[in-house]
């Protein structure tokens, strides 16, 4: 796929210092990290979020943390996107995944939802057809139940440091997903 001029970078969570370093807002640890490598402007809050912008090769790369909870995040995205006049195609969603293990990541464009109610959000606001990456943050051992409270706790102190490194990683190999050379992203994240 060729990429645009424009390309909008989202990260999910929840604004609040409550939520700060829980599981959930992985996405939001995630664009922090991401705005200090590119060095992005500082944040402005527009459309509902949480937005910063800079120039990457000829591309203009906007950030984004929806205010408007992750229950809501389609919300705050579709203002973005039709704002910047931004396609799906050029939408890349980075969020939480208690379908994988601490520390693991996938990636994909387009599919379910897999019961996250942040992408069930984006899906219904501006179509599925925009580029998921999962960070796993591994689910509650005990009961299902508790998936609600796990993803809104906060990390341990090992899975921090789990977690920063794979966020390092996406950060600093963001420009292969550009290349579309996922498989290498991939890689060089896990390692």
């Amino acid at each position: 796929m060729s990429w645009g001029d424009v390309i909008l970078i989202a990260g999910l969570g929840n604004p609040g210092s409550q939520y700060t370093k829980t599981r959930h807002n992985a996405g939001f640890i995630c664009i922090d990290q991401i705005s200090r490598e590119f060095n992005f402007s500082p944040e402005k809050e527009k459309y509902e979020a949480l937005i910063a912008d800079t120039s990457f090769k000829n591309r203009k790369l906007l950030s984004a943390k929806p205010l408007t909870y992750m229950n809501n995040s389609g919300i705050s995205i579709k203002k973005i996107t039709n704002f910047y006049k931004i396609s799906t195609q050029e939408v890349i969603v980075i969020h939480d995944d208690i379908d994988l293990e601490i520390g693991d990541i996938r990636i994909k464009r387009g599919g379910g939802h897999a019961g996250h109610n942040g992408l069930r959000s984006i899906d219904s606001s501006i179509g599925k057809d925009y580029l998921r990456i999962r960070i796993g943050v591994g689910r509650p051992e005990r009961d299902k139940h508790e998936v609600s409270d796990f993803v809104l706790g906060k990390f341990t102190k090992e899975e921090q440091i789990v977690i920063d490194e794979i966020i390092y990683g996406i950060a600093k190999n963001l420009p292969l997903i550009f290349e579309d050379k996922i498989e290498e992203f991939i890689a060089k994240v896990k390692n």
